[in-house]
């Protein structure tokens, strides 16, 4: 075991820094193995206290409702008696191209990956789904759904056990960051950084370990010269050290040597990778193993291979340069790295003569910068596991706010430097009524903080567990959701993937309307706006009003980092195969699910199964709720395991909007729209404010802070 981990993370070099006090390994893995030695602990602990429950869900085998032998009348009654029932809504642990094009660094068809995958529950063992075609799957009786349905899949999707109302509430969904885009290319390369002496590895891709049979370990800070041995040529050598020296690329083939002394012909690229000034930042090496295709006869690859191998390593390396792009430079010295966080924010718009930002204006104008000693903490109002959220008011000025304040050293160990850099960048970008306004952020010793609009309302996950029957009617989720929509529209015009929707993050404002906060799992690109023109049917072109064009702006790259929350992560970030701005839309279809269902639809026991049934179960809505024709569709077309062809795919909010289910939304007016009668109402009762106790936890993170 302690082998294994030792292969995967820096083991002994954990606390290896740089001489500019930066850790040496590009990337912190010790963090992320006990997040992940976490949650299979969690499991564990919950196998242990349920075998049967558990055992049951995860090893039966997947059965056809038609091959079932169980009595129909029992599950009947069984199900009765769960409709009669509210729901429960258990939360559980949760990162240039068309906007649909798959990204291009697709993983390699390894038996080790098929392996994994099988391992953690996410390889089908049964035959291929067949494609969705929505006129033969959709039924109109009790308990509708999509697709053939198992026995197993009826008691896995019923409503879950109720869980004692604290614990619920005190339990959080949390955002997951498994891997960057930089992780998740599997092909065998490294990363070295010229500005260290000798030129170590900084980064080793787990496909470059398998390969060369080292562990990461025994790699780090190293030069490459442990892969050579004696029947390397000290020519092929020299080529790559003028390169080095004359910071071009090079692409040669050469004898090396695994760990333990097995021989093979490896065909590596170098290149360099370039900052904005145009100095070499890292060097980029590819391998690829072309032994296989040696010619006994010239020792050698030949000619019309090594065209091909040398594309396809070049083509690595583009897209290893674009993916390294997105982590902090690890030459910057640790203050550097907050220096965005430490610059004035300017009022925008649509909001400068608001209260808020003319009592800012007014601190900016008296010549002082804004920072902690402005504000008086008030209560705090979350956590995460990087940091923490507080209600505090601008000193003097009665005027509420919420800070959100990350852990510097968290941050660091954790890999998410680079989350939060984008999120205040993207943050600074935003000016929209549904959306959060950025009014200062700045840095302590120990942390830094982002001051945003409080949002007295609070999150929609407690309105909707405050209802009756924990969901939504249908006006009300039409509502919410032509708002989320509005939203995401606005985001995809800036270039912003979202990529963790969900009730947690959609905040009431005290006008009722919704904001969408936390983008520290968003993707920042770039966005090229479109005019579509509708092609005109032949048979209506005798119609006198002309279609108008239709403007999509979408998000231009794809990503391919494994992040989101667990039960509304989309199929393509769990498979890796790059994700697009298509997963806010699969977000928006469960949602949809939750606000009307009470519960996400394909939640599993743990986190594997979850995935699992992500990428293979049918699409199933119960009979016990009544919800319209229009929303099952919407939710259906939403939830299209092929990004390509889901909902919004190809032009955008707009085929959303157009939508049955939201006839009746003036799109133009929808920030003028009164909020829905909600059964609970939103703000609750002054007994019921006042009854609220904080947790002494987050007390003591209050303190931390201030």
């Amino acid at each position: 075991m302690l082998v294994e981990v030792s292969k995967f993370t820096e083991g002994s070099k954990d606390k290896v820094l740089r001489p500019n006090g930066l850790p040496e390994s590009l990337i912190r893995y010790d963090a992320r193995q006990k997040e992940m030695a976490t949650s299979s602990v969690t499991e564990l602990v919950e196998a242990v206290k349920r075998p049967r429950a558990l055992s049951e869900s995860t090893n039966r085998p997947l059965m056809r409702k038609s091959e079932g032998n169980g009595n129909a009348e029992e599950r009947a009654a069984a199900r009765r008696n769960s409709e009669n029932m509210a729901p429960s809504r258990r939360k559980s642990d949760s990162g240039t191209r068309t906007s649909m094009q798959r990204i291009s660094e697709l993983p390699e068809k390894k038996p080790g990956r098929s392996n994994r995958l099988s391992f953690m529950g996410l390889k089908k063992k049964s035959t291929q789904s067949k494609p969705d075609s929505f006129e033969d799957k959709f039924t109109l009786d009790d308990g509708d759904y999509f697709g053939a349905e198992s026995e197993e899949d009826d008691d896995d999707d019923a409503r879950p056990d109720s869980l004692d109302d604290k614990v619920r509430k005190k339990e959080m969904r949390k955002g997951i960051d498994l891997a960057t885009t930089l992780e998740r290319i599997e092909k065998n390369f490294v990363i070295t950084d010229p500005r260290l002496p000798d030129n170590p590895v900084i980064f080793a891709s787990d496909s470059f370990l398998e390969l060369t049979e080292y562990s990461r370990e025994e790699i780090l800070g190293r030069n490459c010269r442990f892969l050579q041995g004696p029947e390397t040529d000290p020519a092929t050598v020299r080529k790559i050290r003028e390169a080095i020296d004359n910071q071009t690329e090079v692409t040669v083939q050469l004898i090396n040597y695994t760990k333990t002394g097995k021989k093979f012909w490896n065909l590596f690229h170098l290149q360099p990778m370039r900052d904005q000034k145009g100095e070499v930042q890292y060097f980029i090496g590819v391998q690829l193993d072309g032994s296989e295709h040696v010619e006994p006869r010239t020792n050698s690859i030949p000619d019309t291979t090594t065209k091909e191998s040398e594309q396809l390593v070049k083509q690595t390396a583009e897209n290893v340069d674009e993916a390294v792009r997105e982590l902090p430079d690890a030459n910057l010295k640790p203050e550097d790295l907050w220096a965005n966080h430490s610059k004035i924010v300017h009022p925008k718009p649509h909001r400068k003569d608001t209260p808020s930002w003319r009592a800012i204006q007014k601190i900016l104008d008296s010549g002082e910068q804004i920072g902690l000693k402005h504000f008086r903490p008030v209560k705090p109002l979350g956590n995460g596991d990087t940091g923490s959220v507080h209600l505090v008011e601008l000193c003097g000025s009665g005027l509420y706010f919420a800070m959100k304040a990350m852990d510097k050293t968290l941050m660091l160990n954790r890999n998410k430097v680079h989350r939060a850099c984008a999120e205040r960048e993207i943050l600074d970008m935003l000016d929209h009524p549904f959306l959060p306004a950025l009014y200062a952020s700045f840095q302590t010793k120990t942390h830094i903080c982002l001051i945003t609009d409080y949002c007295p309302g609070g999150e929609l996950f407690l309105v909707l567990d405050r209802q009756p029957m924990k969901v939504l009617k249908e006006d009300a989720v039409k509502f919410y959701a032509a708002e989320v929509v509005v939203a995401l529209e606005y985001l995809h015009c800036q270039g912003i993937i979202y990529r963790d929707l969900k009730p947690e993050n959609i905040l009431l404002q005290n006008n009722g309307h919704v904001s969408l906060t936390d983008f520290d799992l968003s993707c920042l690109t770039s966005c090229k706006p479109q005019l579509l023109i509708p092609t005109t049917n032949e048979k209506k072109k005798h119609h006198k009003r002309q279609q108008d064009p239709i403007f999509m702006a979408e998000p231009m790259r794809a990503s391919n980092s494994f992040v989101g929350t667990e039960e509304y992560i989309a199929p393509e970030i769990i498979t890796g195969a790059g994700h697009t701005s298509a997963v806010d839309w699969w977000a928006l279809g469960i949602l949809l699910y939750e606000m009307l269902y009470g519960y996400t639809p394909f939640r599993g026991k743990t986190r594997q199964r979850t995935f699992s049934n992500i990428l293979h179960k049918d699409l199933k809505f119960p009979g016990s709720i009544s919800v319209s024709l229009n929303a099952k569709q919407l939710m259906y077309r939403l939830l299209h395991r092929d990004p390509k062809n889901r909902l919004g795919s190809h032009e955008g909010a707009n085929e959303i909007k157009r939508h049955p289910f939201f006839k009746g939304v003036n799109w133009a007016l929808v920030r003028c729209m009164n909020p829905p009668q909600l059964d609970a109402p939103i703000f609750g009762t002054e007994a019921e404010k006042e009854a609220k106790i904080v947790d002494p936890g987050l007390l003591d993170l209050q303190n931390n802070v201030f």
